[in-house]
C-alpha cells in the first residue's frame, strides 16, 4: 500500500478522537537549533484556549487493533480498511508536513497491535527519532496506553508535550458493557502515575522536562446510558484528583455494522456543546456539579447552563455590579471572567454605568435583567418563563438541503 492511501485511512480513522489541542506546550523554536517551533502559524484549523491558531497533523499509527470496544470504527470485528505507518514513515510525513508549512507539530495515536507495550514502544520511537535524531522542536501530542508499562509512558513524557489517556466512557458499567477489554482501574492507575511525574517536575525546577502541557482525557457522548451530570461528576472528579488539563467530549457518532447495544442515532451535537460550556463553569466559575446538572441529570438544550442557574435562582438576582463579590458577578448571563476582573478593576475609580458595559460589549440584552448599576434597575423581575422567552435563541428553520 503506497503512502498516501495509509495517510487518508490513518487520518481519517483519527478523525474520532477530539483531545486534541497544543495549548500549554513549551515555548521552543529553532533559534537555538534544530526545526520546528510550537509557536509559528500554518495551515490552521483549530484554536487553542489562548487565541493562537493551530494545526496538527492528526493520524493513528495503525487502525489495526486487538480490542473490540463496540463504540470504535476501528475495533477488531469492524469492516474497514486497514492499514500500518511504520516509524519511519510517520518521521518523514511529520517532517514533510512542516516544512512545507502545514502543520505546527504532531498528534498520535494508535489502535493496539499484538500488545499494549509493543504499541507503546512504537509509539515512543516515533517522538523520540523526531526529538533526537531531527532535531524536532514543534508540539507533540502523544496518546498514552492505560496498560502499558510505566518505563514506557515515562520516556513517552520525555519526548512529548502533552500525554493523554482517553477514559472513553465515564463509568465502569458503561465499559464493561461496550468496552470490555478495558478498566476505569487501569485507566486511573495510568492517570496517577501521570499526575506524580508531572507534579515532581514541577516541584522541581532542574528535574528533566516530562510532559509540560499537562494530560488530557476524552469521553464519548451518548455511547451508553451516562447522562451529563455524570459526566460532569467524572470530570469534574478527575480535574480535582489528576488536575487534567482538559476533559474533551464527543459525540457518539453511529459507525457501520454498529451493535445493537449502541444507539441507532447521533446525540444531538449541541449537547456536546452544552457539556463544554458546563465544563468551563465547572473549571473557570466556581459552580458545581449539582449545581448545573440540569433536570433529570441532562443539560437544557436550548438556552447556555449558566443562563439556566440563573433562571431557576432568581431570588439571587438582580446583582450590584457595584458592590458584589467576584464570585457572584461571575454568576452573572453574559459576564465571563475577563469582563468580571475589568468590571472590578473599573469600579474601584468610579460607579458603573451601563453605557461601560456597553464599552466592554457585553451582551445588554442578556445582561440588564440580572443587574443594577448607577443609572439602571430592573423596571420588574419577570418570572422564570417570560424571562426564559425573551433570552432564549429564535426557532430556526431547518434547510431542506
Amino acid at each position: 500500500m503506497d503512502l498516501r492511501r495509509k495517510l487518508e485511512i490513518l487520518a481519517d480513522a483519527a478523525k474520532y478522537d477530539a483531545s486534541c489541542a497544543s495549548s500549554g506546550g513549551q515555548k521552543r523554536d529553532a533559534l537555538s537549533g534544530g526545526i520546528g517551533s510550537t509557536t509559528g502559524m500554518g495551515i490552521c484549523h483549530s484554536f487553542a484556549p489562548d487565541g493562537r491558531c493551530i494545526a496538527l497533523l492528526k493520524i493513528l499509527l495503525t487502525n489495526v487493533c486487538v480490542f473490540d470496544c463496540l463504540y470504535c470504527v476501528n475495533r477488531r470485528s469492524s469492516n474497514v480498511p486497514r492499514a500500518r505507518f511504520t516509524v519511519d514513515e510517520v518521521v518523514r510525513l511529520t517532517l514533510g508536513f512542516y516544512k512545507r508549512n502545514m502543520i505546527e507539530g504532531l498528534f498520535l495515536s494508535s489502535g493496539i497491535v499484538r500488545t499494549p507495550d509493543h504499541t507503546m514502544e512504537e509509539l515512543v520511537r516515533v517522538v523520540r527519532c523526531l526529538r533526537l535524531d531531527h532535531g524536532f522542536r514543534g508540539y507533540i501530542h502523544l496518546k498514552t496506553i492505560a496498560e502499558a508499562s510505566p518505563e514506557l509512558v515515562e520516556e513517552a513524557g520525555r519526548y512529548a508535550d502533552r500525554l493523554s489517556v482517553n477514559m472513553e466512557l465515564p463509568t465502569e458499567q458503561g465499559l464493561a458493557a461496550l468496552a470490555p477489554e478495558k478498566g476505569l482501574p487501569a485507566i486511573r492507575r495510568s492517570m496517577g502515575h501521570l499526575h506524580r511525574r508531572i507534579e515532581e517536575t514541577l516541584a522541581e525546577r532542574r528535574a528533566p522536562r516530562f510532559a509540560p502541557a499537562g494530560q488530557s482525557t476524552q469521553m464519548i457522548v451518548g455511547a451508553d446510558g451516562a447522562d451529563d451530570r455524570t459526566l460532569l461528576r467524572t470530570s469534574d472528579t478527575l480535574y480535582r484528583r489528576f488536575r487534567l488539563k482538559r476533559v474533551y467530549y464527543s459525540a457518539f457518532s453511529p459507525i457501520p455494522d454498529t451493535s445493537h447495544a449502541l444507539p441507532s442515532k447521533a446525540p444531538p451535537l449541541v449537547r456536546e456543546h452544552r457539556l463544554y460550556q458546563a465544563d468551563w463553569l465547572l473549571r473557570f466559575y466556581g459552580f458545581g456539579v449539582e449545581e448545573i446538572g440540569g433536570d433529570g441529570g441532562m443539560l437544557d438544550l436550548d438556552i447556555d447552563p449558566k443562563l439556566a442557574w440563573a433562571l431557576a435562582h432568581r431570588d439571587r438576582f438582580p446583582v450590584d455590579l457595584n458592590a458584589a463579590p467576584r464570585e457572584m458577578l461571575l454568576r452573572v448571563p453574559g459576564l465571563g471572567v475577563k469582563t468580571v476582573d475589568r468590571l472590578i478593576d473599573s469600579r474601584r475609580h468610579r460607579r458603573l454605568r451601563l453605557d461601560d458595559l456597553g464599552r466592554m460589549r457585553v451582551p445588554l440584552r442578556t445582561l440588564t435583567p440580572f443587574v443594577v448599576t448607577a443609572d439602571h434597575r430592573p423596571t420588574r423581575l419577570l418570572d422564570r418563563d417570560h424571562l426564559r422567552s425573551l433570552l432564549a435563541p429564535p426557532p430556526e428553520q431547518l434547510s431542506l438541503f
